[in-house]
């Protein structure tokens, strides 16, 4: 998950059907993974509800794969969290590291849109192998398994 830079942040809402939205997620090491949100959009509102979330981790290189993992998340509304987080967002956006000078305007940029983190602690993942076809001959012997969901 280390090496690719965006998901899907699935979430329950109120009424309707669940959300989606594409964000960018960095991990906390092994086990936890953060993305900034800001607290007054529907991601902060929702899991301050329901604190279950699915993060569909999206493959950037053709043929397309994914992993869905299933995770609960907390809200970390630190100031100084949430600026170390968009400044490491900001390098995987960018594909370089950002210099120390650019953690204020990270930080302003925090503060005027009262930026928090979630810390997704995964429990589950659930991931199927890619069939794709690309011409005639890779339909001989095609299958698509069903899958199941696995511990993190």
């Amino acid at each position: 998950m280390a090496e690719h830079r965006t998901a899907v942040f699935g979430y329950p809402r109120r009424t309707d059907g669940p959300s989606m939205s594409v964000v960018y997620y960095v991990m906390d090491g092994d086990e936890r993974i953060l993305v900034s949100t800001m607290r007054d959009r529907g991601k902060a509102k929702a899991v301050t509800r329901n604190p279950k979330v699915s993060l569909c981790v999206l493959d950037e290189q053709w043929p397309l794969t994914y992993l869905l993992v299933y995770a609960h998340v907390e809200i970390d509304p630190d100031l100084g969290r949430a600026t170390d987080l968009m400044m490491r967002i900001s390098e995987v956006m960018a594909g370089h590291p950002m210099p120390p000078e650019a953690r204020a305007d990270a930080e302003e940029m925090c503060r005027r849109e009262h930026r928090v983190v979630l810390t997704l602690s995964p429990y589950a993942t659930f991931q199927t192998p890619p069939r794709h076809v690309h011409e005639s001959a890779d339909l001989k012997g095609l299958t698509h398994w069903t899958s199941e969901s696995l511990p993190w």
